[in-house]
């Protein structure tokens, strides 16, 4: 094997040594970065855009603000269906008044505010955008006048609903037997005995020989039923508490015989299946 030396060439005479010249390269010196500089400039770059985004922000939330103000201002309030109640005591019930936000109004309370007045029976309250509200109103109709302790309305559903005022009028029939404290203590059976009631009345308006203006009060007794008192003589006639319908039909076929005779009868009973039994005053 061969021992590799290392070994220096010497030059051949006459011939020139080869120098082996390597440039030097110079490094430029690098300087330290300056980052306090840089997130200063971040900072500054950030913060500008944060402030164009805000005051973007704030722009378009100010505009619809502005145009919440002013498209959906309420300048409309129609009220239909109201006779006893006049408009502006609705809208004043209601609490509502032109340029409130029609977004802000709460319809299920202003329902209840119309509820409390006892001539609304039901209510119905829509907006409409941009600048309308709707009220619909049901009113109670009165059927006739209750005496429980004190006088009141009785609607067409048999519900006792505004004691009478000054200025009401007494030009219904009259209704007693049935006291405040029936109607608090016995709420169900007074309800049914009124409803009743109310079927009694229909029928009485339908007829053509006994009428509705033949009868001044109904008066019910909860052992009994119902009796009636005529307009001429306030003659009672008894009806009890089933089949008025066909009792108040056999009475239509003599009533006209009996009109003459009205003020010389204490009372008509009505109460059975088929017979009428007619008294009269003696003495």
């Amino acid at each position: 094997m061969r021992d590799f030396k290392q070994t220096t060439r010497r030059p051949t005479q006459g011939a020139k040594p080869v120098v082996h010249n390597r440039s030097k390269q110079v490094r430029k010196e690098r300087k330290p970065l300056n980052i306090r500089r840089h997130l200063k400039m971040t900072g500054k770059l950030l913060g500008g855009t944060a402030l164009v985004a805000l005051v973007a922000f704030s722009g378009y939330h100010a505009s619809l603000v502005i145009s919440r103000i002013i498209l959906f201002k309420l300048n409309s309030i129609e009220v239909t269906n109201n006779r006893r109640i006049n408009r502006q005591e609705i809208i004043s019930l209601a609490n509502i008044k032109n340029g409130d936000d029609l977004l802000k109004l709460k319809l299920g309370k202003i329902g209840e505010q119309l509820g409390k007045n006892p001539w609304i029976e039901s209510v119905r309250v829509k907006r409409y955008f941009p600048h309308t509200l709707t009220i619909e109103v049901a009113e109670r109709e009165p059927l006739a006048v209750i005496n429980v302790g004190y006088l009141a309305y009785l609607d067409t559903k048999g519900t006792v609903f505004k004691p009478l005022n000054d200025g009401d009028s007494l030009n219904y029939p009259i209704i007693t037997g049935i006291t405040d404290d029936d109607l608090t203590r016995e709420p169900t059976e007074t309800k049914r005995v009124l409803q009743e009631t109310v079927k009694l009345i229909s029928l009485l308006k339908q007829g053509e020989l006994f009428r509705l203006d033949d009868v001044s009060e109904l008066h019910y007794d909860k052992g009994f039923g119902f009796t009636l008192f005529t307009t001429q003589g306030g003659i009672p006639i008894r009806l009890g508490n089933d089949g008025h319908q066909e009792k108040l039909s056999r009475l239509a076929r003599i009533f006209k015989e009996l009109q003459p005779q009205m003020l010389t009868l204490e009372y008509i009973d009505l109460n059975y299946t088929d017979k009428i039994i007619v008294k009269k005053v003696f003495g």
